[in-house]
């Protein structure tokens, strides 16, 4: 039976929580026949953005102006009208909210015009690097919200642990769904591994370590060049791929050169999401020292390519990254433990094989985005079933 479904998200730039939205998007529409509209912010910033891909899905896509990710109230208040005006034009079955800003809005305005609603946690927006004041606002708007939806889904069962910890809701209103991601051209890149180290300057006897993620706060850049600085002198073929770019960017080219290491590392810079695969293809150890994610994307699409992980134990990380048999977990800000599971990898190529194989054979199926989109689709249909 197919459905009809708003999904509402605060800006569409390329991003895991966008890619997992516009991946159910175009399953929802293609694979199921519903009447799905995508409700969404400007997308702003240097990220890059996700639109022009959904409009060449032909999903119908509704700007709402004013809705932006910083806190705003004249803005914000608009947006909560601009959503409730939109919603009661489209009469949807069921809204589906994303992101923080969208999601407290999003699951305000489908309660007062009593459309049932669920909301995706991608990740908190409480955290312990912020301030207190911060922490307990966005934990006291994450309640309230959640008192205005019918189920929370989680893309990981750490996001459940960390909200049910902190008073939330629940344990019995959560579910987990992994986020999907289209696994086949990280199976089959699309372009030989050779031609693409190629292009990036790298010849076969380095071994490359990459990082994806965008060039910002809290996403563990310069704990990685930090580690580099102790494991390069070691290892001196060891190459460090920055994919993604962002507002640190001079800043981290900067410190790389301070510490002499400009040789040894490379950016990309903005890359759009269909030329991630070849890039990790490209790489022989995939690192992700973000300090806080909900389950960040790269780690499953690492493994599925193969490729071992050294990741800090933060959030979802440990429930791909399992030590002794898919890749390394680290205490947060472990900068020694990560040179030097960056200098064991790459010494040992047997390990790295034996990791990344175990990584594939575990995870391809469970982050099929058919695999996620079925499970939303799942839960819809069990909350209208309730209602």
């Amino acid at each position: 039976m197919s459905l009809k479904v708003v999904h509402i998200i605060t800006r569409m730039i390329l991003g895991g929580a966008q890619e997992n939205t516009l991946l159910t998007l175009e399953d929802q529409q293609r694979d199921y026949g519903d009447d799905v509209t995508l409700l969404t912010g400007p997308a702003l910033g240097p990220e890059g953005s996700l639109l022009e891909r959904a409009q060449a899905s032909q999903i119908k896509v509704r700007l709402v102006p004013a809705l932006r990710r910083n806190l705003h109230p004249w803005r914000d208040w608009t947006s909560y009208r601009e959503l409730v005006r939109a919603l009661r034009e489209l009469r949807p079955e069921m809204v589906h909210t994303h992101s923080s800003k969208a999601g407290i809005l999003g699951r305000a305005a489908a309660k007062k015009l009593g459309i049932a609603c669920v909301h995706t946690v991608h990740g908190s927006p409480f955290h312990p690097y912020q301030s207190r004041t911060a922490y307990h606002l966005y934990r006291l708007a994450e309640t309230w919200a959640a008192r205005r939806c019918d189920k929370l889904i989680s893309v990981c069962d750490a996001m459940t642990d960390q909200y049910v910890r902190a008073g939330v809701a629940p344990r019995e209103m959560f579910v987990t769904v992994y986020s999907g991601m289209e696994v086949e051209p990280f199976l089959n890149p699309p372009r030989p591994r050779a031609e693409i180290r190629s292009d990036l300057g790298f010849t076969d006897d380095q071994i490359v370590v990459g990082k994806i993620a965008r060039l910002f706060e809290l996403k563990g850049h310069a704990d990685v060049i930090a580690a580099a600085r102790q494991a390069v002198p070691r290892c001196p073929n060891l190459r460090f791929l920055f994919v993604g770019d962002g507002l640190l960017r001079e800043e981290l080219q900067r410190e790389i050169a301070a510490a002499g290491l400009s040789e040894h590392f490379v950016f990309t810079g903005l890359v759009p999401p269909e030329r991630v695969p070849e890039l990790v293809g490209a790489m022989d150890i995939v690192v992700h020292a973000s300090l806080r994610e909900g389950l960040a994307r790269v780690l499953p699409q690492g493994l599925i390519a193969g490729k071992p992980v050294v990741t800090y134990d933060v959030d979802g990380a440990r429930e791909v990254a399992i030590p002794g048999e898919t890749g390394y977990l680290l205490p947060p800000h472990s900068i020694d433990g990560m040179a030097r599971a960056i200098l064991e990898l790459a010494g040992d190529a047997a390990l790295r094989e034996r990791l990344g194989l175990t990584g594939r054979a575990r995870f391809t199926d469970q982050f099929r985005h058919q695999t996620m989109t079925r499970r939303l689709r799942e839960i819809y249909q069990a909350v209208l079933a309730g209602r």
